[in-house]
């Protein structure tokens, strides 16, 4: 069976008549979420490796076999995204990419009913071409992806490491345990003392602000958070107006 060639982020078809371009995924999405094990829908021509083994157009990554991490950035045609993203699910391990059109079947069906965690990218990926520089229209312009885009993670594994990632975008759970969930969804030290010291009257004692925080989600998976605490007031998130006294920033 001949792999279909159609238009998506990773291996990407100018609609103009006899051309085609490949377009990748920025290597800043790949380092903060691998390393991954497999790539089904790898370009051909590439600059950096997406993953430790890749499938590309000359292959079938829907019929061979998967195995480890993978990252999946589909053909985007809707007549195949969905078996790709059936595969995803099946496998249930890794992350895909693909565009934030949460309202079709195939999202429904594969994504919204099977993926353990979302991140949705704050504002459009800019392509790169498989020289590595960033693709650019005719205007000059970052050719972007002209749509949102979402990172589906598959497991429990990688929707940890969605919460984690550092990349800009809005984190959604869908089926987490509760320890991945508080660690998601709880505020950096420095957010998290900087609101308790401003809801305080006045300056208040470091001993006072250790026994806040003993029983803090944060503190219960860190030993040393008092030394933690002291770094974050320190860096900014409080103000030292006497010795072991901290006012709000």
């Amino acid at each position: 069976m001949t792999a279909p060639v159609f238009s998506g982020i990773g291996g990407h078809q100018t609609p103009r008549r006899g051309r085609t371009d490949e377009w990748l995924t920025p290597p800043a999405v790949l380092a903060a979420l691998g390393p991954f094990d497999l790539d089904p829908c790898a370009p051909v021509v590439r600059p950096w490796p997406t993953a430790a083994q890749h499938y590309t157009v000359h292959d079938n990554g829907l019929l061979l076999p998967w195995r480890g991490r993978v990252f999946l950035n589909p053909p985007y045609h809707r007549s195949v995204i969905g078996l790709w993203l059936a595969r995803m699910a099946d496998h249930g391990r890794g992350v895909a990419l693909i565009f934030a059109r949460t309202e079709t079947a195939a999202f429904f069906r594969y994504v919204w009913e099977q993926a353990s965690a979302l991140l949705f990218l704050r504002g459009r990926l800019d392509f790169h071409t498989p020289d590595g520089a960033t693709a650019r229209r005719t205007s000059g312009g970052a050719a972007n992806a002209g749509a949102p885009s979402v990172l589906c993670a598959y497991g429990q594994d990688d929707a940890e490491v969605l919460a984690l990632c550092g990349l800009d975008g809005a984190f959604v759970p869908l089926q987490l345990p509760r320890s991945v969930v508080v660690l998601a969804l709880t505020p950096t030290w420095r957010e998290a003392i900087g609101s308790w010291l401003h809801r305080q009257r006045g300056p208040v004692a470091l001993a006072d602000i250790y026994r806040a925080f003993a029983s803090h989600p944060k503190a219960a998976s860190n030993p040393n958070y008092q030394a933690k605490i002291r770094q974050v007031l320190q860096e900014g998130a409080g103000v030292r107006v006497s010795r072991g006294q901290w006012s709000a920033a």
